[in-house]
């Protein structure tokens, strides 16, 4: 019997080491089998984690910031106690103990779903790690295996606080923050070591379910799981009861709730300047580089400029819609049924979508409408016993736009302009006397649109870009992705070429009718007074904006050679030599244009424009700097007493410096008595017009001796802006913008080059005169050395063109000023010119 037994015990014994050696050799060939294939744990070794890209102004402040993922990478080191076993006690209290893989946790988990408990995984930290950064997110067994099997190298690869850190800057918590520090910023605004023992708990609490812990949907469930880790953190032993039982009685505040304010909110709008840096460095470094690269951008932005920009162009648009006379608001309404309570037509007047970067406006809501006046409940302005109210003064400028698409008669009242529920737009109205409150204004994003640009004309370096009215409104940005017609602020790059040729600012054009056969027909160009003025000096030319001299020169020099010089200048890429892109016909952009105008003001070197001067990646190493210039001065630690340090360029040279400065003169003109003649600015200011046919496009384009800015304006969708031209449009823009620029950077005068001498000429019928003339007539003109000769001084240029006999021509000092007058023709005749004047069949053709 006793043998017996012992056979029966030692059988069952046979059997049981039998089956757990079969079942560990089953479990080691599943392993290994599951094993081959895995992904390198030594990749997470180098990890590098996509985090945010920052942009930053000249003063080293942050103004923007772009990321796919919200991230900002934190060092072990950096990163709080309180929030490491925040983490710990929420996700793996064994962390420092276990060798990748948690038995007890695993068995609690099994015991819990056996008992008819929610299934959870008991994953460790260095689990989730392999899960997140080498597997995918299924929930198979399978992933489970190859999960411990890494979990288990990573142990035994990687110190345990280095597998903390990847943990802690790689798990995703929820609106769009991905590791703590996002986190902490997204729903407290704070910086992980100003995090309390609650907030951290809570942190800890959003790795399970990001989605279902919203601080403000799902309060109630985010306080209990925030309650539940800081009860782990005090049976852990990392805070104490008293701790434990006070956050978790405090209320759960966030960003979310209104608490606190967002981050975003401490930075400036995003605004042209910054997308744009986004355009062009996504395609350098490539979109996925820009967004997860960690990138560190300097730009080029001066905010004061910006804002200067931002404002002239603003006002200017605002100016030319406003004296259109139409209403047509926001078009965005809301519901009567929100208008009762003042929480509902808030909240309601929050989430609609209207522009909110423009300094000074609010959005509105209609609430009532009484006899004359519109009461209204305004966006972060407080209600009073009174209310606010849009006067019946404050409509009388406007009409409103019938359905039918006709306008009705002149508004008298607010009623006869909006209606109870229309979001609108409004600004304060204050006294200019003491700045104090007078009404509540209607307000409207303009139908027409713009873009302004202003650069440094020696670096390149972009200070101020607005690519429209309102950015929220329009993210296209017309600065460099609108290409239009420059109409005449393309000329000065005809004179440049005619200059280069052997023109000089006294050399005699004939201004006379062309007519020229293309295959489109029988193209006349004409001026834009209608009127002819015969043998002119060049100077004059540019002064006034004459189409016909400009087609002349053209066809005398060639179009083959302006377009070169087009080229050269990056107006265009390839350029038509097609005698109407003499008048700016070829369309361009605004960008393009600046630049070029750029090396008219620096001299005649090649300048590249830049919104950037440096960008460092993740670890601090610069991989792009603008500025290739060099300075061996810079170094030394000393220099001598007076001495300033010297910086050597080496650009190329894209026009002869006598010819920038004689171009720069004859730009002079057009501002002290020309086509932008309203410019006044308190320094030397040299520029050029431009409107095109029909008044479709205008632009004025400057600069002074060391910042060139431009101006373009007109419908996205082409169309006649009116009885309109580039210096009336855009000249008071350009001059509100400098007189902020000038108060900051100063100018002075033109820097002449040597190797030329000034001659005195009537710069009415280019006659040389003694260098004692004085008078409204005299000029002095920069000559090259030996250069009177050729197209010089008294030398006629007719471009091929013959002059037809008894034109009446204006005779010399009169201007091109419209009207009917009475005027003195070449011939000693007297004419009565009439009011717009086409002398026979002349018909637009050019740009002017």
């Amino acid at each position: 019997m006793v043998r017996f037994i012992g056979s029966f015990f030692g059988a069952i014994f046979t059997l049981v080491t039998l089956g757990l050696l079969f079942t560990a050799l089953s479990i080691g060939a599943v392993f290994w089998m599951y094993s081959r294939d895995l992904p390198s744990y030594e990749l997470l070794t180098h990890y590098t984690p996509a985090t945010i890209s920052r942009i930053y102004d000249g003063e080293g402040r942050m103004i923007d910031e772009f990321a796919e993922e919200r991230r900002l990478f934190v060092p072990i080191e950096d990163v709080p106690d309180l929030v490491k076993h925040a983490f710990i006690s929420a996700e793996d209290k064994n962390f420092y103990t276990h060798q990748g893989f948690d038995l007890m946790g695993m068995a609690s988990a099994a015991l819990d779903a056996a008992r008819g408990g929610r299934l959870r995984g008991a994953s460790t930290i260095p689990q989730q790690v392999a899960k997140n950064m080498l597997l995918s997110g299924d929930r198979t067994a399978e992933r489970k295996i190859k999960e411990l099997i890494l979990s288990t190298r990573l142990v035994q690869a990687l110190p345990k606080d280095k597998i903390l850190e990847l943990y802690l800057n790689e798990i995703y918590l929820g609106a769009n923050s991905y590791g703590v520090a996002a986190a902490a910023q997204t729903y407290f605004n704070k910086p992980l070591q100003a995090l309390t023992a609650g907030e951290a708990a809570y942190l800890a609490a959003l790795p399970k379910k990001p989605a279902e812990l919203h601080p403000v949907r799902q309060y109630d469930e985010a306080v209990d799981r925030r309650n539940y880790v800081l009860r782990e953190m005090r049976q852990n032993g990392y805070i104490d009861a008293a701790t434990a039982e006070a956050e978790a009685a405090t209320e759960l505040k966030s960003v979310q709730r209104g608490d606190y304010g967002a981050f975003r909110q401490s930075l400036p709008p995003r605004d042209y300047f910054t997308d744009e840096i986004r355009r062009q460095l996504s395609g350098s470094f490539g979109e996925k580089e820009f967004f997860s690269g960690g990138l560190a951008i300097r730009a080029t932005v001066d905010p004061e400029l910006q804002a200067a920009a931002a404002k002239a162009l603003r006002a200017g648009l605002e100016k030319y819609d406003r004296g259109l006379g139409i209403w047509r608001g926001t078009r965005k309404t809301i519901s009567a049924d929100h208008l009762g309570r003042e929480a509902d037509w808030r909240k309601a007047l929050a989430e609609t979508a209207v522009p909110r970067d423009i300094e000074g406006w609010h959005p509105a809501v209609v609430l009532s409408l009484g006899e004359s006046a519109a009461r209204i409940g305004i966006e972060g302005v407080e209600e009073d016993a009174d209310g606010h109210f849009i006067p019946a003064e404050d409509v009388v400028w406007a009409r409103k736009r019938l359905s039918d698409g006709k306008l009705a008669k002149k508004a008298r009242v607010a009623a006869d302009l909006v209606d109870v529920g229309d979001v609108v737009l409004v600004r304060a109205i204050t006294s200019d006397e003491d700045n104090s409150f007078v009404r509540w204004s209607l307000r409207q994003v303009p139908e027409v649109q713009g873009a302004f640009m202003a650069m440094d004309v020696f670096s390149g370096r972009v200070l101020a870009m607005q690519g429209g009215y309102s950015y929220q409104d329009s993210v296209f940005n017309r600065t460099t992705q609108a290409a239009r017609q420059p109409g005449s602020s393309f000329k000065p790059f005809v004179y440049a070429a005619a200059l280069d040729s052997g023109f000089t600012p006294a050399t005699i054009v004939v201004d006379a009718p062309i007519e020229l056969d293309t295959p489109q027909g029988l193209w006349r160009p004409k001026n834009a007074s209608n009127k002819f003025y015969g043998p002119t000096p060049l100077r004059t030319g540019i002064e006034q904006s004459r189409n016909l001299m400009t087609v002349r020169i053209a066809q005398e020099i060639g179009m083959e050679t302006v377009a070169t010089y087009a080229e050269r200048f990056g107006v265009y890429d390839r350029m038509q030599p097609f005698l109407s892109n003499s008048l700016g016909a070829q369309e361009t952009t605004l960008f393009k244009m600046v630049a070029a105008y750029a090396m008219f003001a620096n001299g005649g070197e090649r300048v590249e424009p830049t919104l950037v001067d440096r960008v460092q990646d993740r670890y601090g190493k610069t991989v792009y700097r603008h500025d290739t210039r060099r300075c061996d001065d810079c170094a030394a630690p000393v220099l001598a007493s007076g001495a300033a340090p010297q910086i050597v360029s080496e650009r190329e040279r894209v026009m002869d410096p006598i010819t920038a400065y004689q171009l720069t003169s004859m730009m002079e003109g057009v501002v002290k008595r020309g086509t932008a003649r309203g410019i006044n600015l308190p320094v030397p200011v040299a520029g050029k017009t431009g409107t095109t046919n029909d008044a479709k496009d205008v632009w004025f384009l400057g600069f002074t001796s060391n910042i060139v800015a431009g101006c373009y304006i007109g419908y996205d969708n082409p169309r006649t802006l009116g009885s309109v031209s580039g210096g009336g449009l855009c000249g008071p823009v350009f001059e509100s913008f400098m007189r902020t620029a000038i108060k900051k950077y100063g100018g002075g005068e033109f820097a002449i080059p040597p190797g030329g001498h000034f001659v005195k000429i009537d710069r009415f019928s280019g006659a040389r005169l003694s260098d004692d003339a004085t008078g409204d007539n005299v000029v002095a003109e920069y000559f090259r050395d030996g250069q009177e000769d050729s197209y010089g001084i008294g030398q006629m240029v007719d471009g091929g063109f013959a002059m037809g006999a008894n034109l009446p021509l204006f005779a010399a000092g009169e201007t091109d000023s419209g009207g009917s007058s009475t005027v003195t023709t070449a011939t000693g005749k007297t004419k009565v010119i009439p009011k717009k004047a086409d002398f026979g069949t002349l018909s637009s053709g050019g740009l002017y």
